[in-house]
């Protein structure tokens, strides 16, 4: 087969790839910008060149055959990196562009990151953010995340990872409560509290402490309660309504400690081990980061550099 003949394909060939990530000729054409028949015409063609099936076509799904199955492997990495080279080529000039798919814990992203995304769009016009609020750690790679907001002691090796700031935990509860039941003194004071803890299934609910001043020894106590939540938002929610004492994430106490409805208990004590002890931002590694994810994250890194300072 002649050179040009090859070259008039390349653009089928690449139909070929995101029919296979896609699933289905609607949602390829969809994500090409043509219509169905003209994906269904690009195919064929491709198959008619090559003499050969290169898709199963059912009335319910659509899958490669062994020939296109083989001609997608050998190419999908070549046309992601001419998509990553020609989205760098464009980051060159101009301002930050383009959409950032982003995923943040629920409690930490509602909190800290969705109030400050206004000033960050007003300030990038040309840049969208979809986020995504969940718990659970996603796969970026294979869900197509741009950038994750974690809360965590260590970043992965294998991602590309920024320091956002420091985060601890506090243990908090209202003046009501601690009037009803008494301020604990000590760790062991706990256990006989109401302690809302954050549930793990499959954990034995225990907190421990180190004191802040001295070279006293770290203590740990086995806690009870009669509320548990695997959302520190609930934990601090239960919390302002009485329910007991709760050990949250300074990010989710603390505008409720600066107001005063909630108080620190055990002051003189650090939790530790309960949460992470960083907030980072991670992507997937790659040789380029575009610019409107890095310009996310700096500003991340600008808005909460000074951490969660708590009264």
């Amino acid at each position: 087969m002649d050179r040009q003949k090859i070259e008039s394909l390349w653009a089928h060939l690449h139909s070929l790839v995101v029919l296979a990530e896609a699933g289905s000729y609607t949602a390829a054409a969809a994500q090409l910008g043509v219509s169905k028949a003209a994906m269904s015409l690009r195919i064929a063609e491709l198959e008619r060149t090559a003499g050969i099936p290169l898709v199963q076509r059912t009335t319910r799904s659509v899958r490669l055959t062994e020939a296109g199955q083989q001609l997608v492997d050998e190419t999908r990495a070549s046309f992601a990196t001419i998509e990553r080279s020609f989205v760098g080529v464009r980051d060159l000039g101009g301002e930050p562009r383009g959409l950032v798919r982003m995923t943040a814990p629920v409690a930490l992203g509602r909190q800290q990151i969705v109030p400050r995304l206004p000033a960050f769009l007003a300030q990038y016009p040309q840049v969208r953010v979809e986020l995504e609020l969940s718990d659970s750690f996603a796969s970026l790679a294979r869900e197509g995340f741009d950038l994750a907001v974690r809360h965590t002691s260590a970043a992965p090796d294998t991602h590309i990872a920024w320091t956002l700031c420091k985060t601890r935990a506090a243990l908090v509860a209202t003046r009501s409560y601690l009037r009803r039941h008494g301020a604990p003194h000590s760790p062991a004071d706990l256990s006989e509290h109401q302690c809302l803890h954050y549930f793990r299934r499959g954990e034995q609910p225990t907190w421990s402490f180190e004191p802040i001043r001295g070279n006293g020894a770290r203590q740990s106590v086995a806690i009870q309660g009669g509320f548990a939540a695997n959302n520190s938002e609930a934990l601090r929610d239960a919390a302002l309504a009485g329910l007991g004492i709760a050990l949250v994430p300074d990010f989710t106490a603390q505008a409720d400690l600066q107001s005063g409805r909630l108080v620190q208990v055990l002051p003189g004590w650090r939790p530790t081990g309960a949460f992470g002890e960083h907030i980072y931002a991670i992507r997937p590694y790659s040789p380029l980061v575009p610019r409107a994810v890095r310009a996310l994250v700096d500003y991340l890194r600008e808005a909460l550099r000074d951490g969660f300072r708590l009264p």
